[in-house]
């Protein structure tokens, strides 16, 4: 049975991490050119966020609701699950065009899930701001904001528009970056959760003074998941951290590991 406090991350019954939804590539032929579509994919969705964001700005102005603890959430004892909101992504293309977010959310809430995550990407995962908006009024679980988060006006952004915690993704931003997310974090208030892919990244995540660490299970070279990718890393970390595992769990033996 998992630890304590151990958490996933899940996507209606598949379990995904953004990254790892993002980069898969189901035709065989593409797999030995997979770092090159991986990092050619990531470039072109970070150039859109910054486009959008010289041309569009940010929120500025909203009606936050009462913060709730994503952290606390995460860290009750036993399996704790984050649930998904998504409509669709550059792989899979449409998963659920027509979604009802605060349909969507209620039913979370009643089966139990520990917080709801919401895709605010607009181009290539046909999320808003305000589907997570209409999701935070709706229920009373914590809401974390799901996008490609790159500049100091986001996280204001996102704390405005009601979220109580946002993805900070290690393989899209250097250390500098990384470092400069997570105190404007500290500073207005909002949580962040930092996702690794591998070691390196985890080690990242730590040093910048991440307290919620994801492990993605999918290898970005290869596609391939393996769920002993979280294990091994998570019982790594630092005490004190909360470990969300991400990627790859698609059963309930595989969410009792």
């Amino acid at each position: 049975m998992p630890a304590p406090g151990v958490v996933l991350e899940s996507k209606l019954a598949l379990f995904s991490g953004l990254l790892g939804v993002l980069f898969m590539e189901t035709a065989a032929c593409f797999l030995d050119r997979a770092p090159y579509y991986a990092s050619f994919m990531l470039t072109q969705i970070l150039n859109s966020v910054r486009e959008r964001l010289r041309t569009q700005g940010v929120v500025e102005s909203g009606d936050p609701t009462v913060g709730r603890s994503f952290g606390a959430a995460l860290a009750a004892p036993g399996l704790q699950v984050i649930a998904e909101i998504k409509r669709r992504s550059p792989s899979a293309g449409d998963l659920a065009p027509d979604l009802d977010p605060v349909a969507q959310a209620t039913s979370y809430e009643r089966g139990g899930a520990a917080a709801i995550s919401v895709l605010t990407e607009p181009e290539y995962f046909g999320g808003s701001i305000g589907d997570l908006q209409r999701v935070k009024q709706s229920i009373g679980l914590p809401v974390l904001r799901k996008d490609f988060i790159v500049d100091i006006r986001q996280v204001e952004e996102s704390k405005t528009i009601g979220a109580d915690a946002l993805l900070l993704i290690v393989a899209a931003l250097d250390r500098g970056e990384l470092d400069e997310l997570l105190e404007e974090c500290r500073r207005v208030g909002i949580e962040a959760l930092v996702e690794a892919h591998d070691e390196a990244e985890a080690i990242t995540a730590v040093e910048a003074g991440a307290r919620i660490v994801g492990i993605n299970n999918r290898n970005l070279k290869t596609f391939a998941t393996d769920l002993a990718v979280a294990e091994r890393i998570s019982g790594r970390l630092p005490a004190g951290r909360v470990r969300v595992a991400e990627s790859g769990v698609s059963s309930r033996g595989g969410a009792q590991r």
